[in-house]
């Protein structure tokens, strides 16, 4: 016999709030114990190939002042253009880059931190080429989702102007909001929440 379903109700949705740091990095939260390391601090080694980059950066929120509790993931492909996933089959991707990194936001600056390499070129759906690119993911306070965008570099003009996903941004003044800043071997990304500035978010 089936089962009525009416009396189970969505349950209200929450931000993030303090608990996400303590259950995502909680070596940063000072509690010792449950990770040697917390889980995405490293991405690299010394044997890790291409070029190493720092990325760096704040969460900004409409007021212009930097978010002290958001915490950050990104997503990226290796050197040669590969993800370090089981769904990769174009080939194997570097077994010294993990492709994924988890960096809470400084308590003090508010700044993000990753050292990491500069990503190859992954194919779009239709075999097109992407430019290089990282992908984000930031949860903080006041997001009950998290928001997902992509990073950009400012040394790749031509194959920024070829990529199909930058060209399916409408509003081209919005553009360089995906464009990250270099700066000898930094990147800085800055991501705004909202104003003039605000970053452009993927529904994802």
């Amino acid at each position: 016999m089936v089962q009525p379903l009416g009396y189970l109700k969505e349950s209200a949705s929450q931000t993030a709030g303090p608990y996400v740091h303590i259950g995502l990095t909680p070596n940063f939260a000072e509690i010792t114990g449950v990770y040697p390391v917390d889980l995405g601090t490293a991405m690299v080694n010394d044997r890790t190939q291409g070029e190493r980059i720092t990325v760096t950066g704040q969460v900004i929120d409409g007021s212009g002042t930097p978010l002290r509790d958001a915490l950050i993931e990104i997503w990226q492909a290796d050197a040669a253009g590969l993800y370090n996933s089981p769904s990769e089959m174009r080939g194997s991707a570097d077994p010294n880059f993990t492709g994924w990194g988890r960096c809470p936001c400084d308590l003090a600056t508010g700044e993000y931190r990753f050292e990491t390499i500069k990503p190859g070129r992954v194919p779009f759906k239709d075999g097109r080429l992407m430019a290089p690119h990282i992908s984000f993911w930031i949860v903080a306070r006041g997001i009950n989702l998290g928001l997902n965008t992509r990073m950009y570099f400012s040394d790749e003009a031509a194959a920024n102007a070829e990529d199909p996903v930058l060209a399916r941004v409408e509003h081209r003044v919005r553009v360089p909001t995906l464009i990250a800043i270099r700066d000898g071997s930094t990147y800085r990304f800055d991501i705004h929440l909202q104003g003039d500035r605000e970053t452009v978010f993927f529904d994802i």
